[in-house]
């Protein structure tokens, strides 16, 4: 059971299906400091578009998508792990619902060479997640060494707070096969 002063103030799972939480600009740009992204990028999370116009803004021809319309520019609405012709692109990066982050990999590496995703440092913790985790897939943890700015729920009126969650990008390679490459990432505003 869980502690309600751990949720407090937390609306239940089914009050926000198909959450958005929009990714703070300064993750993407500390991303693009310490990875070479290639041109062509695919972000299947769009929402309101923060990774995709820092994206864009850098030179990258980027393909926005999301399961909902949420005002990201030039994007089009698509349920990324549903199977259908995808788009060609070099690589995918994005910030999935934490739910499904797994599943987002795995399709994510049959779609690109290329999977890079900004999830809770804890998503290294589960054993379930092992047969993703200990392949040699995942090749590099970019943790933030400061926290990032707090994602609030798409829509939220409520007071705002500051993260007390711990995010990381985790890099995915479909040719990679090596030990975990870990360091630290700052952010600046």
């Amino acid at each position: 059971m869980l502690d309600k002063a751990a949720n407090a103030g937390r609306a239940p799972s089914r009050d926000h299906v198909d959450d958005c939480y929009d990714t703070a600009p300064v993750a993407i740009r500390a991303l693009m400091k310490v990875e070479r992204l290639p041109v062509r990028i695919w972000e299947p999370c769009c929402g309101a578009g923060n990774i995709v116009m820092e994206l864009r803004h850098a030179g990258h021809q980027v393909i926005a998508t999301d399961l909902n319309a949420r005002g990201c520019p030039d994007s089009s609405i698509r349920n990324f792990l549903k199977p259908a012709p995808h788009h060609r692109c070099d690589a995918i990066v994005t910030n999935p619902p934490y739910i499904l982050a797994q599943e987002f990999i795995e399709t994510g590496l049959q779609r690109a060479p290329l999977v890079i995703a900004l999830l809770r440092l804890a998503f290294l913790e589960s054993v379930k997640r092992s047969h993703l985790l200990d392949t040699g897939k995942l090749a590099r943890v970019h943790v933030f060494a400061n926290r990032l700015p707090m994602q609030h729920r798409a829509g939220w009126t409520g007071k705002k707070a500051s993260s007390a969650i711990a995010f990381a990008w985790f890099v995915f390679m479909r040719d990679y096969n090596g030990p975990i490459i870990l360091d630290r990432i700052r952010w600046e505003p």
